[in-house]
Order: structure tokens, then C-alpha cells, then sequence
């Protein structure tokens, strides 16, 4: 059987491919798009996992999407018969909802002769959200925990996951929203764009808790870890906010009132106005007010269900500074986060959903029995890897470097074909330990919004100036803006506070005080870094570098950031090379090929 997973009309448009309870391809929109966070229909996603697959739709016998009209529907109908909101606010919903009403109708355009037959399944928002953590998660019993900002009605819920079932015990409903707090701060200190929550989260060591009691008038905390916001400082629950999620980037509008000014004695920051204390204060204020309400909701959901291991997702899952303190401030002993837990993580929700509740099979066969956490799972599907997008192949890299064959010659660049890997990563490492910018494109595109090591900016960690140099020849981002260390994950404990397996970068650890000062481009201003962990088993190839970048310098890290510039993360091989011929970039690793620029060769 084969079921197709949706995550549509939505921010992070996504589609996933599971066939007889195993995951053969993800991936979201924005990469065949180029446009970050499409937001629409994915139907270039769901095109692609049918071709990885080798199928049309006529072979299809599900499509589940993440969104089910029908939840929360007496809260819904209760809430607009005593709030009375905007006319606007309601129509905009009665849209929203037939667009997503006719998933068949979109495929019917999108594939004129696919012929899909099959049944169509909408999976209530937050419930996907929960099974796309659990089910793929290795363990048979956990806490589960979604938060976000808003989903069929709801913005978070919680419970215990057993086996392939799900318990839901604790839901908050709109307009009560973590997610709304976060972004509604995001936009007053200046980030306008829909996904700028991590700069807050990136600006908050800078600062202090000058705002906490602000924050706390914000957001009122429950005893049986619900939340309520005090509904004076925010507009998404009276006014008709705009919100666009077809076709193009994402878009949502103020959310604060203007009385959130006058609580916080200041106005809100102009997008190209200079950051000031008051800005980064309100950053760590806002962080610390997020953490106290996510450890709220963790102490009361695991006095509830004692058991060991937690499951996190929705959008705050991406809250990967809250999420490295899990185990110093809650009483989990085990987590899983997988790699896109944010909306286009409940396309995989919605289809594994959609696969038990079909009655298909059992808690789903793995597809990776030789890995370490399939393995500990006694065989069940586990995500253990994100690289579940697209890949290209020696000639299809070599096919792209003949159509451009003139530009490269302009540019003064050298093409070298090694196919002997350990050669290949030896060269890279090198250069890396040289000091040099290198583009690193291999196999499968990784499936949520991090570089894990096949879609990445490679450098030297020890460098202090490493940072300035990646921002003035690529990046050209806020110089507040941390880069990450990959690491070997035998090594996590020589160098990192907490002992753990972080594979898709979801956590941010304490680096160890006396390494800190061998790292310094990946560390933090409070001494922290967001890591992953690379496993020899899920990415030799990666693995391969990094072990040879240990041989020549003794460090088993290297900087890891996204193959991009201001833009999606490459997909293709046109992309990649796109990338390094406008930018200053040193090296390009494309498949084998190894691409180096002439002295006095351009940009």
C-alpha cells in the first residue's frame, strides 16, 4: 500500500511517500519552488516522491493531509457565538476551509492523467503532529508533547503514545497560542518574515531578563500545564490579520496590539532600524517565558505518564535552546525530535496516521535494520536519518558541468573528477583545515529546514574569524546568528556538557568550558552550540570528512551551515553550482567532482 502524506495550504508546504509502513521519500515544497516556506498545494513534492518511488498516482491508495476541518467544531462554533469576531476573520476561514476540502480536485489539476482512485484522509492538525514525533520515534512508549501556534483550532496538546496509538489528554484551543507569543515578539523587536522566530532565539544570550514581568502578564500559566494570553496585547483573535498561504511566500500580519507598547515602555523596532539592549533583552525575556511555559507543560504531562523518553513536535519543537535543557530541567531521560518538526513534518503524521488507521499492519517494519536505533527498536520503522530527498547521480552532475562548461571556464575554475572517497574527503578536509569556504552537495537532499551534511557549508571550526568570513563571502546574515558543529557522535561527550545523540541538529548543548576556545566559530556567546551528530552508519560519506578533518587537525568538528544564499537550501545540482559561482565560496564538492577556483579567477 501506498499512502501519500500532505502538508498544504500552509507555511512549509510538504509530501511525504509511505509504502507498507515504511518512509521512501519527503520533501518540501520551497526546494523545487525556490521560494522559502511555499506555502499552497506541493505538488512538485508530491511529484517528486511518485517518481522516487516509480508510480503514478492510479497506484496511490491514500493521500492523508495534516489538517481536518472538522476538529474542535462545537469550540468553533461556540467561540464565534460569544466573541463575535471580524466578518473578515470568519470568511477567511470558510475559504481556507474549501481549499483544503478538495485535495482530489488539486491533484486532478496538478497530474491530468495520474488518475487517482484512491481514499482521501484528513488527520486532525496536532494529532499528525504527535504520530509524525512517536511512531517514527525508537521507542514503544512516550510522552507526547505538540505546540505551535495554531492547527484545527488548537495549539498544543499532549499525552502518551503507546505502540501505533496515541492518547491525547490535554489540548489549549484558540486563541491561546505559545506559538502566536513567540512570533508576535518576533515581529516587534523587527523580524517581519514568516520563520524568523530563531533569530529571537539566536539574539536572546545577548541579553537579560529585563521584560520578565512583562512577559509574564503576557502569558499565564496553569497548573495542568495549560496556558491562557492575556488577549489585550494581541490581534489574531478580534481582527481580520492577514494571513496568505497559496501560492508564494507566507505571509502573516501584526500580530500585537498596541497596547503591547505601552506595557513594554518602548516602540516596536523598524525592520531595518539598529538593534538596541531594549531589542535583545526583550529577545532573553521572551525565550525565558517560552521555556518556563514548555517546562510547565513537561513537569505535568510526565506526572501524569511517568515514563522515561519524551517526543516533541510542532513548530516550538524547533525551539532546539529549550529543547538541550530537557534534561536538566524535566525528569525525561530519553527524546526524539525528528527532522522537520514543524508543519511540514505532519505530512509524515498524517501518513503513518493514515497507515494504522487502515488497519495495514502492525507498528511499521523498519527500512534500516543495520542502524543502531532501529536496531534498539526491535525492528520498527525508525527515523533515524533525514536524507530522504532527492539525489543525482555522477552523470547527471557531470551533465550540468558541461552546460556550463563557459561560465566555469570565465570563472577561472579547475574541474577534477576523484572517485576514490577516501581521497575525495581527505582533499576536502584539508581545505577545510586551510581555512577555506566549501560547498558539500551529495547524495539525498535532507527532509526539514537543517543542513545535515548533504546540503552544506563546510569550515573550520577553530578559526575565530571563521564567522565574519562565511557572512562577507555567502551568508551576509545578522552577525548575532550562531553556526553549528557537526560532530562525530563517538566524540559528543569529550566536547559537549550532555551526552546525548542529536542527528538532526534539534538541541543546543553546553560546549565544554576548556574546548570552547578551540571551537569558537561554533560557539555561542553563552558557550553553547546547536550540534549534530554524524553516524558512520547514516552518512559515511559526511563521517568520512569529518574523521579526516580529526586526522590532520585533532578536532572531531567541523562548521556546518546550509547550502545557501538568502534562499532556499539547494536541491539540485544547478543550484549548487549557481550558488558557488555568484558567491566567493573556495571549493564546491559536487557528487565526486571537486571544483576549485584559479588564483585571480572570479567573483
Amino acid at each position: 500500500m501506498y499512502i501519500l502524506g500532505l502538508n498544504a495550504y500552509h507555511g512549509d508546504s510538504s509530501a511525504c511517500l509511505v509504502r507498507d509502513g515504511r518512509l521512501v521519500a519527503a520533501a518540501e515544497e520551497e526546494r523545487f519552488r525556490r521560494v522559502k516556506h511555499w506555502a499552497g498545494f506541493p505538488s512538485e513534492s508530491i511529484r517528486y516522491c511518485l517518481e522516487e518511488a516509480g508510480i503514478s498516482l492510479a497506484d496511490v491508495g491514500c493521500v492523508a493531509v495534516n489538517s481536518d476541518s472538522r476538529a474542535s467544531l462545537l469550540k468553533k462554533i461556540r467561540y464565534a457565538l460569544l466573541r463575535k469576531p471580524d466578518l473578515g476573520f470568519v470568511l477567511d476561514r470558510i475559504r481556507n476551509r474549501r481549499k483544503r476540502g478538495d485535495v482530489a480536485g488539486e491533484l486532478a489539476k496538478a497530474f491530468p492523467g495520474g488518475r487517482f482512485q484512491g481514499r482521501v484522509m484528513p488527520v486532525e492538525h496536532h494529532l499528525a503532529h504527535l504520530v509524525s514525533a512517536h511512531v517514527v520515534s525508537p521507542f514503544a512508549e512516550s510522552v507526547c508533547v505538540s505546540v505551535d501556534g495554531f492547527g484545527d483550532f488548537s495549539s498544543a496538546a499532549w499525552g502518551v503514545g503507546r505502540g501505533g496509538e496515541i492518547e491525547v489528554t490535554h489540548r489549549v484551543h484558540f486563541p491561546h497560542s505559545l506559538g502566536i507569543f513567540y512570533q508576535a515578539i518576533t515581529q516587534f523587536i523587527g523580524f517581519p518574515h514568516y520563520g524568523d522566530e530563531y533569530k529571537v532565539m539566536g539574539l536572546a544570550p545577548y541579553g537579560r531578563p529585563a521584560f520578565l514581568r512583562q512577559m509574564h502578564e503576557l502569558v499565564r500559566l496553569g497548573r495542568d500545564g495549560t496556558f491562557a494570553l492575556d488577549l489585550r496585547y494581541f490581534l489574531h483573535h478580534r481582527e481580520g490579520v492577514s494571513y496568505r498561504w497559496e501560492g508564494g511566500v507566507p505571509v502573516v500580519g501584526r500580530l500585537y496590539s498596541n497596547e503591547l507598547e505601552t506595557l513594554l515602555g518602548f516602540p516596536a523596532r523598524g525592520k531595518d532600524e539598529p538593534l538596541k539592549d531594549c531589542h535583545r533583552d526583550l529577545a532573553h525575556s521572551a525565550q525565558a517565558m517560552y521555556e518556563e511555559a514548555f517546562f510547565n507543560i513537561l513537569a505535568t504531562a510526565h506526572a501524569r505518564h511517568p515514563v522515561e523518553a519524551l517526543t516533541l513536535a510542532g513548530g516550538c519543537g524547533m525551539n532546539s535552546v529549550a529543547n538541550g535543557k530537557v534534561y536538566r530541567r524535566s525528569p525525561f531521560k530519553r527524546m526524539y525530535i525528528q527532522s522537520a518538526a514543524g508543519d511540514a513534518g505532519g505530512a509524515i503524521g498524517a501518513a503513518f496516521y493514515a497507515w494504522l488507521e487502515l488497519g495495514a499492519g502492525p507498528r511499521p517494519a523498519s527500512g534500516r535494520q543495520s542502524s543502531d536505533s532501529a536496531s534498539a527498536a526491535g525492528g520498527k520503522f525508525v527515523m533515524d536519518h533525514a536524507y530522504w530527498g532527492p539525489e543525482f547521480s555522477n552523470a547527471e552532475i557531470k551533465a550540468v558541468l558541461g552546460r556550463q562548461a563557459e561560465e566555469l571556464e570565465a570563472a577561472g575554475c579547475e574541474v577534477e573528477l576523484i572517485r576514490d572517497e577516501g581521497e575525495l574527503c581527505r582533499k576536502t578536509a584539508a581545505a577545510v583545515a586551510e581555512g577555506k569556504v566549501i560547498g558539500w552537495f551529495q547524495g539525498r537532499m535532507e527532509w526539514g529546514p537543517r543542513a545535515l551534511g548533504n546540503r552544506s557549508i563546510v569550515c573550520d571550526p577553530r578559526r575565530p574569524d571563521m564567522k565574519d568570513i562565511l557572512n562577507l563571502k555567502i551568508k551576509r546574515r545578522e552577525s548575532f546568528r550562531p553556526f553549528a558543529p557537526s560532530i562525530l557522535r563517538e566524540q559528543v561527550s569529550d566536547w559537549f556538557e550532555e551526552e546525548d545523540d542529536v542527528p538532526f541538529m534539534m538541541q543546543v548543548f553546553q560546549i565544554r568550558e576548556e574546548k570552547r576556545s578551540v571551537i569558537p566559530a561554533v560557539t555561542h556567546v553563552d558557550g553553547s552550540g546547536r550540534l549534530q551528530t554524524v553516524h558512520r552508519q547514516t552518512n559515511p560519506r559526511y563521517y568520512r570528512l569529518i574523521e579526516a578533518f580529526r586526522d590532520i587537525t585533532g578536532v572531531p568538528v567541523v562548521l556546518n551551515t546550509s547550502f545557501n544564499e538568502n534562499e532556499p537550501v539547494v536541491c539540485r545540482p544547478e543550484e549548487a553550482l549557481s550558488c558557488f559561482l555568484r558567491t566567493k565560496m573556495d571549493v564546491l564538492v559536487l557528487g565526486d567532482y571537486f571544483l576549485t577556483r584559479r588564483s585571480g579567477g572570479r567573483p
